[in-house]
C-alpha cells in the first residue's frame, strides 16, 4: 500500500463501492463530518470502526485492520531509524503472549 494512508485506503473502498459518505458514517455511528476527517487524515481512525467498515465496505477484515496498523505505526514511528528492529522486537513479544 506504500504511501497509502488509512482514511485514503477508505475513501478509495468507499468511492468503488458508490456509497454516500452518509451511509457509512451512519453504520458507523459517527457524524458525517468524523468520517469526512478521517479518510482526509485530520482525524485518527478509531480501532472500532474497523469492523463496521469491513461490513459495510465488504472487505476482509484482516485487510482492513492491516491498513490501519500499518498507517498508524508509519505516523507514530516512521521516521525513527531502528523502526525494523523495533517492528521485529514487537512481533518476538506479540508470539511470546500467545503461547
Amino acid at each position: 500500500m506504500s504511501n497509502v494512508t488509512f482514511g485514503d485506503y477508505i475513501r478509495k473502498q468507499r468511492e468503488e463501492k458508490e456509497l454516500p459518505l452518509r451511509k457509512v458514517a451512519a453504520h458507523l455511528d459517527i457524524d458525517t463530518s468524523t468520517l469526512s476527517k478521517v479518510e482526509r487524515g485530520e482525524r485518527p481512525a478509531s480501532p472500532d470502526y474497523l469492523k463496521p467498515l469491513a461490513e459495510i465496505l465488504e472487505l476482509d477484515l484482516k485487510e482492513v485492520q492491516t491498513s490501519f496498523i500499518a498507517d498508524k505505526i508509519n505516523k507514530d514511528f516512521g521516521g525513527l531509524e531502528h523502526l525494523t528492529e523495533g517492528l521485529k522486537e514487537a512481533e518476538k513479544q506479540l508470539k511470546r503472549r500467545k503461547k
